[in-house]
């Protein structure tokens, strides 16, 4: 296995979060005496593989997450934070414009997902190195159907199904082709590694964890209570 070389991660927090009806984005809500923002951070920083950490955050919030995420939890490895934009898609490709150019992996990783362990970031980057596009995803549990207009069409085989997650895992010349051409057919995907796959890419999996939960409404911010107070992670 040749070595993953110079490994930067982009954190994407640039979302508002509506649905969790809060005033303050849901990425820098306090879980316990910390923002979530603090305890996903808290993992990169802490994984020996990642060299440098660029947080994506929105523009009236570059000098609060300076201040009060950065400075204050005394983080090391955030060289660069950059506003985003108005899509997911727009802020990850803001993020990976504010790369350094000797990069050669980049991981890229939602905010709000601050149960993934240093372990599995530090697996993601190993087969990255020889796969060029992995990704951490878990096998779906229920039963699932195709319903149209509340009634069912199908019963799908969900051994083939998976949950896909973040981080996910690239080389980075890749990755920033598949946002090139992307941006150049005007064309807007629901996370990064399909992107890779409309360049005829193959992409890798990991099996992620269940705990590894993307905080989105009211409900997933208690259950992250639950986690942090419980230990499980």
């Amino acid at each position: 296995m040749k070595s993953s070389g110079r490994t930067i991660c982009v954190i994407v927090a640039a979302g508002r979060g509506k649905r969790i009806n809060q005033t303050l984005p849901k990425q820098f809500l306090k879980i316990g005496d910390r923002p979530l923002l603090a305890y996903t951070i808290e993992r990169f920083e802490g994984c020996p593989q990642i060299a440098e950490i660029v947080l994506v955050v929105p523009e009236d919030y570059l000098a609060f997450c300076q201040q009060e995420i950065v400075d204050r939890y005394g983080f090391n490895k955030i060289q660069r934070i950059v506003a985003g934009g108005e899509h997911r898609q727009d802020s990850v490709w803001n993020g990976l414009k504010a790369l350094p150019q000797n990069t050669d992996l980049v991981v890229v990783h939602d905010a709000v997902r601050p149960f993934i362990s240093p372990e599995k970031i530090s697996e993601g980057i190993s087969l990255c190195a020889d796969s060029k596009a992995v990704i951490t995803a878990v096998p779906v549990k229920d039963t699932v159907k195709e319903v149209r207009e509340l009634r069912v069409v199908s019963t799908v085989d969900r051994e083939k199904l998976y949950l896909v997650q973040t981080p996910q895992f690239f080389d980075y010349q890749l990755l920033m082709k598949a946002y090139k051409k992307a941006n150049q057919e005007g064309k807007y995907y629901t996370d990064d590694s399909a992107l890779v796959e409309a360049l005829g890419e193959e992409v890798k999996v990991i099996e992620g964890s269940y705990d590894n939960i993307k905080v989105t409404t009211a409900e997933d911010l208690k259950f992250a209570e639950l986690l942090l107070s419980g230990g499980s992670t």
